[in-house]
């Protein structure tokens, strides 16, 4: 099962905000970035993935679930994009940030080091685990 980090400027859409639709989860539209529409292309229903805040914060403060698989995103009228819905699982009880995610050798080749402006990307296994033990989260 694969791994996602999914970024969102807090000001547009936070972590609380994604917390606040539940089980019915949101619709993670806008994505105008080809790379990034790809990763949500080979999504999975039932993958995980981390909730980052960009901006002044950039800290993962929660996991999410995908709940439903690739879509035409409902925000495009060129039929060029697609996203996927996700529903907040987890919040972290140590929002882990970009500068502890940095000073950590084992995540020196972690996408969000190497692309850090990309805003869906993928998470290995092994960076996973450690950046849920970092949060105080279930490696689920």
């Amino acid at each position: 099962m694969a791994h996602w980090l999914f970024k969102s400027e807090p000001s547009a859409w936070s972590w609380q905000d994604q917390r606040n639709k539940g089980a019915a989860g949101e619709e993670w539209d806008g994505v105008r970035n080809y790379q990034a529409r790809n990763f949500m292309r080979q999504m999975v229903v039932g993958e995980r993935g981390f909730f980052y805040h960009s901006q002044a914060e950039k800290a993962i403060v929660g996991t999410v679930e995908i709940i439903r698989a690739a879509h035409p995103d409902s925000t495009d009228g060129t039929g060029k994009w697609d996203c996927v819905d996700i529903m907040a699982l987890q919040t972290a009880q140590h929002p882990v940030t970009l500068a502890e995610i940095k000073a950590d050798p084992r995540l020196a080749d972690m996408a969000l080091v190497k692309s850090p402006r990309l805003s869906v990307q993928p998470v290995g296994d092994a960076e996973w685990a450690i950046l849920c033990e970092m949060a105080g989260l279930k490696a689920e």
